[in-house]
């Protein structure tokens, strides 16, 4: 019984890491979208959402019957868990990728982000995509250094978002209402992707150490 319990700890894990794979490709394919104006890839990341909640929902169905069955205590009991708070955590960093991609696939043939903003959200993107491959890591080898490095990318997400903000808001801002609103609601959901991806690590490092690291921060 022991042994099959141990088994089923290695799925919930490799579930996790399946999940979290999924989601790199999504936020991957959907700032290429949101740069490149790219609807069929827009398009991609709406329809293969659905891929990554239902391999949430079994995970979570997997997790609630292990709790049920085994009864499991102390580190056992905080990896079903913790693995439960994670794939919700991974469910919405996909709902968000698919987000930043319905506004590509809104405003085609055009870019979303006016000119002043491109480069602004191109280093968002790919800070959002080093993030989330970083994640992934960090569920294979529950290495908290990897914690700690996505934190810190998660600063300069947090500063670009800022920066946005300053610009619409600024006197020399001429875009129109549309682009103001776009600007806004697509650096929000850049940033909000990292600060979920933070709340991931967070309970990684709960995992690892059996301490809830920064429980006041999101």
């Amino acid at each position: 019984m022991r042994q099959v319990f141990q088994q089923e700890l290695a799925e919930v894990q490799e579930r996790l890491v399946h999940i979290a794979e999924a989601v790199y490709q999504s936020i991957q394919d959907a700032t290429r979208a949101f740069n490149e104006s790219n609807v069929a890839l827009a398009e991609s990341v709406i329809a293969n959402d659905e891929e990554i909640d239902s391999a949430t929902g079994r995970l979570d169905e997997l997790a609630i019957d292990i709790l049920a069955r085994q009864a499991p205590v102390a580190r056992d009991l905080r990896i079903v868990v913790t693995a439960l708070r994670i794939s919700a955590s991974l469910e919405r960093m996909g709902d968000i990728a698919v987000h930043i991609a319905q506004l590509s696939r809104y405003r085609f043939p055009d870019k979303v982000a006016p000119q002043s903003l491109v480069s602004t959200f191109q280093r968002m993107g790919a800070l959002d995509v080093e993030i989330s491959r970083m994640l992934v890591e960090l569920i294979k080898t529950q290495d908290p250094k990897i914690a700690e490095q996505i934190r810190n990318e998660d600063d300069k997400v947090d500063e670009l978002h800022l920066g946005v903000f300053e610009t619409v808001l600024g006197e020399t801002w001429n875009g129109a209402a549309v682009d103001t609103v776009d600007s806004t609601l697509a650096s929000r959901y850049h940033e909000r992707f990292a600060d979920h991806a933070v709340s991931v690590a967070k309970k990684m490092q709960y995992l690892v150490t059996g301490d809830w690291v920064g429980a006041g921060q999101a």
